[in-house]
């Protein structure tokens, strides 16, 4: 044991929880969750990635490290005319995809044929309005914006893991010291409240299905890529129906899907962790103690964030999702035989189209998938 091990693992779930919490509240937000539900929902994911990675790191003896989706998070929050009753519904059938994908391994080989630069065009058109509303919250309050968002670029050159946190934890202080908000919530437990969900068939294509592939293509693939790239070569059914199971059991609390982590994943998995990669699946442990501290306390967590200014939350949301912007782009305008496949999907997406209660994740993703196979048509 050193301490790298755990101070490595203290670090990856801070970075993962402290950069992207703004993106999970702002998701409970868009489908009108009370704060109550809010906290239920941070602290049931938070529960759920401790027991998956406690367990997986454990039983396979690899840093298998789990992560809330943060694409999904970010296509709940830009979605519309859903209940928090759809979401949980719509994430109890994205949670049983997922476990079916464990189970056959037929659907992991077809969810891994969707073209990347499909995908991803997908992806960034969820993701882009996050960016263009956090360039919007400027003229909103200039004098605390435009310093962070300069820290955050100043920052990244050095650590770009910790330079979302950095903005959140900055501008928190900033915005408490003059007086942008009246004081700090007290401290309390968090507890669990159950929400009964609602099926439907808009709310199954248009955020179920989006959810689950979007969890699968950048969340547990990616995942996965980074454990090869460590050395580590698991059996992906496993890993993937495990955190399919938790996802189901954690859902009807509010709960988030939750998968594979790849960033956080990166800073466990590397040699800065432990010299000796057979010794670095201790950082699993450490990581799920971090997560079970963030779900004892997430309604505290939550409650500050509500008092926070609108205008930081916005931006701290959009700044934490520009890497996966910038890096869902690289892939979409990669391949140039698909891009004008991947762009439709991505101005489909951005657009927020709307077709018979369906969202517009869904009809991007058939969008560019239709403009491809046109494109294969003529060349035969």
């Amino acid at each position: 044991m050193r301490a790298s091990i755990p101070v490595s693992a203290f670090v990856a779930a801070i970075v993962g929880f402290g950069g992207t919490l703004a993106v999970v509240v702002a998701a409970a937000d868009a489908v009108g969750a009370t704060q109550a539900q809010t906290a239920s929902g941070v602290t049931a994911i938070c529960l759920a990635m401790a027991v998956e990675t406690g367990w997986l790191s454990w039983r396979t003896r690899m840093p298998i490290i789990s992560a809330w989706s943060t694409p999904g998070a970010a296509l709940v929050a830009a979605s519309s005319g859903f209940t928090m009753a759809d979401a949980v519904g719509a994430f109890i059938v994205a949670a049983l995809l997922l476990v079916a994908t464990g189970l056959f391994r037929p659907l992991t080989k077809l969810v891994s044929r969707i073209p990347p630069s499909v995908a991803s065009g997908m992806l960034g058109g969820i993701l882009v309005s996050f960016a263009i509303n956090a360039a919007k919250t400027v003229p909103g309050d200039p004098w605390l914006i435009l310093p962070l968002i300069a820290a955050f670029f100043v920052i990244r050159l050095f650590n770009p893991a910790l330079s979302v946190l950095a903005v959140l934890v900055g501008g928190g202080a900033a915005a408490f010291l003059t007086g942008r908000i009246g004081g700090l919530p007290a401290p309390e437990l968090s507890t669990l409240t159950l929400t009964m969900p609602e099926f439907s068939v808009g709310a199954t294509v248009g955020l179920a299905i989006p959810l689950y592939l979007v969890t699968m293509a950048s969340q547990n693939l990616s995942g996965l890529a980074v454990l090869r790239a460590a050395g580590y070569h698991p059996d992906a059914g496993p890993l993937i129906g495990v955190t399919g199971l938790l996802s189901l059991l954690s859902a009807p609390f509010g709960a988030l899907t939750s998968n594979l982590a790849a960033i956080s994943a990166a800073i466990c998995t590397g040699p800065d962790a432990h010299p000796d990669p057979a010794e670095r699946w201790k950082t699993g442990p450490f990581y799920a103690l971090a997560y079970l501290v963030f779900a004892i306390f997430g309604a505290s967590l939550v409650a500050i964030l509500a008092v926070l200014p609108q205008h930081l939350i916005v931006l701290v949301a959009g700044l934490a999702l520009m890497a996966p912007l910038a890096n869902a782009l690289s892939i979409a305008l990669g391949d140039e035989r698909q891009r004008m496949a991947a762009t439709t999907a991505f101005a489909v997406t951005a657009s927020g189209l709307a077709l018979f209660g369906v969202g517009a994740a869904f009809w991007g993703l058939v969008a560019g998938l239709a403009v491809l196979a046109l494109d294969a048509f003529r060349k035969r």
